[in-house]
């Protein structure tokens, strides 16, 4: 039995739907890194001396989420995006059982692989299946900072659950919170089976009606209407072009990273963005502070209480750093937001990296001050946007693997940081705060040359803005020809023609 609600009041629903999903991915990334050390939890788990036993713990979950980022894409196109959601949602369900009624290690770890296979599956999905759903071209940014707002939330609200309940010296007190993402996968997995699946994922796998019925269903007029039929010509024009494309496409030329890309539509300079995007995203350091908050917050000399509240007010400001987005993201676009984030978070951590140098108690004072400006710029900048910009340039017959490489992009810089920052910041000290402020001048690089704006566009028209040689950030040529995307199109085959001397 399908949902009867239309428009506006279909896609708010599915706004909701993703961002439960969302929500449940911040939380669970967040819920036992805060119980590691409490000492009913370690007693469940049989107070394990190996020094790798807790890493392993923590580290199946982001290794089971990267995994799953490259399986999932062989099939997920036959699923569809609703059917990785629910999926996701279900062994999610699954993963937090096991891990609530853990009472060794490998029970555990199960747990946490179902789970990283869960968020695996949901991360890179969702986006994906929120912009596919975007009946107009601004519903795209103001949907994907919501569930920025859903997954940066979710990071404080488990902070806050853990410290409430680590107080308290009873098995629950560890139980409880990790069974409470059932909270959010059932309510996302039962709805979301009552929702429909994209048009476009319904055209692309030549299930016409079902395609027509659910635009209809999301403009909320007859299949008959203009806007209706204008865009369903434009989504099967754009399957067309991509289907030609893919004669060109020789899957070595990944190994270049896109340097080398003779795709008309550059699709895999198209895909290597999407892994790279969400790779710098995590090299900037918002999982570092994320994570290893009070380790950074220690020397400055007072008391662990102080550094906990601390450190909890801090994964707040993540998450109030992504509501403005809802507001301007339209407005401002995302190469601008990613752009000057990224410039303001740079100068930022040089200023920070000044302040950790000289070492006096008033500098570390104020380097924790630039932390509390250095998180709201990142969440702002980066954390919608690179979900939402690398759904957007996926090609329609690719955002499947789009999908796969941004996951799988994401959760290898995320296990990196985990494993790696501890170290850095042991061995090094502060000058390992370079390695970090290398990330973001490489994001302000990366973004200027590689990434053009896609706000203001539909899906199909972002193809277009990708066709023609040189750097597509650089270009200002191609705005002109976007509504006329068929004459840009015949004008590269001319060019291709006369390079070839036909």
């Amino acid at each position: 039995m399908a949902i009867k609600l239309r428009g506006p009041a279909l896609y708010r629903l599915m706004k909701i739907v993703s961002g439960l999903s969302f929500c449940m991915y911040g939380y669970d990334a967040g819920v036992l890194g805060g119980m590691l050390l409490h000492k009913p939890f370690q007693d469940a788990m049989g107070n394990p001396t190996g020094v790798w036993i807790y890493p392993m713990i923590v580290a199946s979950y982001d290794l089971a989420a990267f995994v799953t980022s490259i399986v999932i894409a062989t099939f997920t196109m036959r699923i569809g995006r609703r059917g990785t959601i629910i999926m996701g949602n279900v062994v999610a369900v699954f993963g937090a059982i096991l891990q609530a009624s853990s009472y060794s290690v490998p029970q555990m770890i199960v747990g946490r692989l179902l789970t990283g296979f869960a968020i695996g599956s949901i991360s890179s999905s969702v986006p994906t299946y929120l912009n596919e759903c975007g009946s107009k071209i601004h519903d795209r940014g103001p949907a994907n900072a919501i569930n920025a707002m859903f997954l940066m939330g979710g990071v404080p609200l488990a902070y806050w659950i853990d410290y409430g309940f680590v107080h308290w010296g009873h098995q629950a007190s560890w139980r409880l919170p990790v069974i409470l993402q059932c909270c959010f996968a059932i309510p996302a997995g039962l709805t979301m089976f009552f929702l429909p699946d994209t048009p476009r994922w319904y055209y692309a796998r030549n299930r016409v009606e079902e395609g027509d019925a659910a635009l209809a269903q999301l403009y909320d007029e007859d299949i008959d209407s203009p806007a209706v039929q204008e865009t369903k010509r434009n989504i099967m024009a754009a399957i067309e072009i991509e289907l030609e494309a893919n004669s060109s496409i020789s899957w070595h030329q990944f190994l270049t990273l896109g340097i080398v890309d003779n795709t008309k539509l550059k699709i895999i300079r198209r895909l290597v963005i999407c892994f790279w995007l969400p790779m710098l995203g995590e090299w900037q350091g918002i999982s570092l502070l994320a994570y290893f908050a009070p380790v950074i917050l220690s020397g400055i000399g007072t008391s662990p209480g102080t550094v906990a509240v601390i450190s909890g007010v801090l994964s707040t400001c993540m998450f109030l750093g992504t509501v403005p987005l809802y507001w301007t993201i339209e407005k401002f676009g995302r190469r601008s937001t990613m752009l000057y984030s990224a410039i303001v978070s740079s100068l930022l951590y040089i200023v920070f990296i000044v302040l950790v140098a000289v070492g006096g108690r008033g500098e570390q004072w104020a380097s924790v001050v630039m932390l509390f400006l250095i998180v709201p710029v990142l969440s702002y900048g980066w954390q919608a946007n690179k979900f939402l910009y690398s759904s957007e340039i996926s090609p329609l017959e690719y955002r499947h693997i789009g999908g796969a490489f941004f996951s799988s992009g994401e959760w290898l810089m995320v296990f990196i940081t985990v494993f790696a920052s501890p170290i850095g910041l042991d061995t090094c000290g502060w000058p390992f705060w370079f390695f970090i402020l290398a990330g973001n001048i490489l994001s302000v690089i990366f973004v200027w040359l590689l990434c053009p704006e896609t706000a203001g566009k539909t899906l199909e028209q972002v193809d277009y803005l990708f066709i023609g040689k040189g750097f597509a950030g650089l270009r200002r040529d191609g705005d002109h020809d976007i509504g006329q995307p068929e004459k840009k199109l015949e004008h590269t085959h001319v060019e291709d023609r006369e390079e070839s001397g036909e």
